[in-house]
């Protein structure tokens, strides 16, 4: 998976560099190697647990056709090949973290905060969250609020927060069953349950799930969640109902539910840009917003004849990157050059040199 192809930076502390990118699908992605090439750095924000945007979330084994000289390629390989790409420019990750503040450091540079308590400090930022942030859908549960962010969770941030705990994950998809297995070595008790007997993830994951509920690790249940029972803000059991058993309850103490993502616009909303038909406006020549030294790319960014397309979002990325230069080195001339025939870019990129 992408995931295990980036480092995430621990949550929190405080970090400064050269760009800040909101959004790790493919356009964020080849923004850190446009930006690379100029010397520029980069952090990289993304609400998901890994890389690569709708691309591994929607449609991670659907081929993507319209990408230059490769004839097909899914949405996961894409994602890895881009990975790869920037592998020597040394971005920093921030992942499953949002983009929740913005606002100025002394000296004038853009400050962003994320809702984990990370900030990162930079005189440049680059939109490139696609249609927008994706938040989880919340399962149609009575009451279901009053447990959430102390028993109930719809995204595992730190995995050791949930050591030793009697888990219920509902869910059919990759995100169920990756945390399904990823959980089961530190959980007291991990119970799976789906509304079906089929599921919509890798293969290769629910052969694995079902080894463990033959090996007695962990139990599976063909079940529709009716209810949460509990007190405070913490679950002592989910009333849960079957075909065979009807409806009864499971004893837990953590439910972790995956319902799917829907997308919305989040807090970019607030950061005082210009919005023509709930995207971003941006000029042609830079891909800049209305606020200097603030960038957009990808679907996130509206202009007249856009083409949502990946193609065009690597275009785009490319002259963001050139406009983002002069804020960064001010001092400095920008030298173009083609990868083709510099040396000193071919060797940092194991191109020939």
């Amino acid at each position: 998976m992408a995931a295990n192809l980036v480092e995430s930076a621990p949550p929190g502390g405080a970090h400064e560099t050269d760009v800040i990118i909101i959004g790790a699908g493919p356009c964020g992605l080849f923004a850190v190697f446009e930006l690379g090439l100029l010397n520029i750095k980069a952090h990289v924000i993304d609400i998901l647990d890994k890389p690569g945007g709708q691309c591994t979330e929607l449609y991670p084994e659907k081929p993507i056709l319209d990408i230059p000289a490769i004839k097909t390629i899914t949405g996961e390989q894409l994602t890895k090949q881009l990975i790869d790409q920037i592998k020597p420019f040394g971005a920093t990750f921030h992942l499953n973290e949002m983009a929740t503040g913005l606002g100025k450091s002394p000296d004038g540079k853009w400050k962003i905060e994320t809702d984990l308590g990370t900030t990162i400090t930079a005189p440049v930022i680059c939109i490139a969250a696609g249609g927008g942030s994706f938040q989880p859908k919340k399962p149609p549960i009575p009451g279901v609020e009053d447990f959430e962010g102390q028993s109930v969770f719809y995204a595992v941030r730190q995995r050791d927060a949930f050591k030793g705990k009697n888990i219920i994950i509902a869910g059919g998809g990759d995100s169920a069953l990756d945390w399904t297995l990823n959980l089961e070595p530190i959980a007291e008790k991990i119970t799976l349950i789906h509304r079906r007997p089929d599921f919509r993830a890798a293969p290769d994951s629910v052969d694995k799930m079902k080894a463990l509920v033959d090996a007695g690790r962990i139990d599976f249940h063909v079940s529709q969640i009716k209810g949460l029972n509990g007190d405070g803000g913490q679950i002592e059991s989910v009333s849960v109902e079957s075909k065979e058993d009807g409806e009864h309850d499971l004893p837990c103490n953590t439910l972790l539910a995956f319902y799917g993502l829907t997308m919305k616009l989040g807090p970019i909303a607030d950061f005082g840009l210009n919005f023509a038909e709930n995207r971003v406006e941006v000029d042609t020549e830079k891909f800049e917003t209305s606020v200097p030294g603030i960038f957009c790319i990808g679907d996130m960014a509206y202009y007249p004849g856009k083409l949502k397309l990946i193609l065009s979002g690597f275009h785009e990325s490319a002259l963001m990157s050139h406009g983002a230069f002069h804020y960064v080195f001010p001092d400095k001339k920008l030298k173009f050059q083609h990868t083709t025939s510099a040396k000193d870019l071919q060797a940092q990129i194991g191109g020939k040199s």
